[in-house]
């Protein structure tokens, strides 16, 4: 297969990590970046021996596919510029912030037969592709993405910047219509939405509870999903699952203290560790040379659905 000659617009952390590894890659020819920051684009440009060019437009001549990683309020215009150019396009996620737009984008994808991919990273850590094997009949799932604050992130607050991974994945385990929702949360270090608890309940019965922060002083990335016969806790950071089964409890009472004693069976899955942002790239690669895709567009919008609609209340609760 013929390298896919491919661009990258928007070079800030992400995007250089999106450089770093197309520039790694044989199904990839790195074919120019642009960004806001010249200076920033030039010098990583000259790190992995590419162009740069001042305007995304630059590309549409130079590429097959694309990479927008660009604040989120900027993702529908750019996106559709090089989807009207007949460019696969891969969009950082969220799609965008408005649903409407994104169904716009999609629709725009399929009537010029090009590639739409949203960057849910997630989607293809290991240990997310394992978990997929082996939850039957969720009942309650319990999501956490929590980290310090970083000044980095301007455009989104925690649901559409960390929360949609975890959304994204809930609904795809799931695969029930969401009933109802409720939303808790704070601006503590910005106006947006830096502390949010979400909690959904599905029309099967599963709940789904998630919490996302970035005002914790450690960072944690998990999901732990309560199914009748067991229990699985995974690490999305260390691509790690736990199956805890054969739980028991008890309380012992001694003269000193009161102790609570829980005993399991716990089994550790093998989860076949790779670059979740590597196997991304190559799935999209895949799509633009005619693979098929692995989310349905339904699900992509249904997830930005649910994070938005998750931030709608929490915007109303605010007020």
């Amino acid at each position: 297969m013929a390298e896919c000659k491919i661009g990258v617009v928007g070079v800030g952390r992400m995007g250089e990590y999106h450089v770093g590894v197309l520039s790694d890659m044989r199904e990839a020819q790195l074919s120019g970046l642009v960004d806001s920051d010249q200076e920033r684009a030039k010098k990583i440009a000259e790190k992995y021996k590419t162009y740069t060019y001042r305007s995304h437009k630059d590309l549409f001549s130079k590429v097959d596919a694309v990479v927008i990683s660009v604040p989120t309020a900027l993702h529908y215009s750019i996106a559709k510029e090089f989807i009207e150019a007949g460019i696969h396009t891969l969009l950082e996620k969220p799609c965008t912030n408005d649903l409407g737009q994104a169904e716009e984008l999609f629709e725009l994808a399929a009537k010029n037969n090009v590639t739409l991919q949203i960057g849910h990273v997630e989607r293809f850590n290991g240990a997310v592709q394992e978990l997929f094997k082996i939850v039957k009949d969720p009942i309650y799932i319990e999501c956490k993405r929590m980290s310090p604050f970083s000044s980095r992130i301007k455009d989104d607050g925690v649901v559409l910047d960390i929360m949609i991974h975890d959304i994204d994945i809930v609904l795809n385990l799931v695969e029930s219509n969401v009933s109802s929702i409720n939303v808790v949360g704070g601006s503590v270090f910005s106006k947006r939405d830096d502390l949010v608890n979400a909690q959904i309940k599905f029309e099967n019965g599963c709940i789904a509870n998630f919490l996302a922060s970035r005002v914790s002083q450690n960072k944690v990335r998990t999901l732990e999903v309560t199914q009748k016969e067991s229990s699985i806790l995974l690490d999305y950071t260390e691509q790690e699952i736990f199956v805890h089964r054969q739980s028991s409890s008890e309380s012992q009472l001694s003269p000193g203290s009161l102790r609570y004693k829980q005993e399991s069976l716990v089994e550790r899955i093998f989860v076949h560790k790779d670059n979740p942002l590597k196997l991304e790239l190559k799935h999209f690669i895949d799509c633009a040379a005619g693979g098929q895709r692995n989310i349905a567009v339904k699900k992509e919008l249904n997830s930005l659905n649910i994070a938005l609609q998750i931030l709608s209340q929490f915007k109303s609760g605010r007020k």
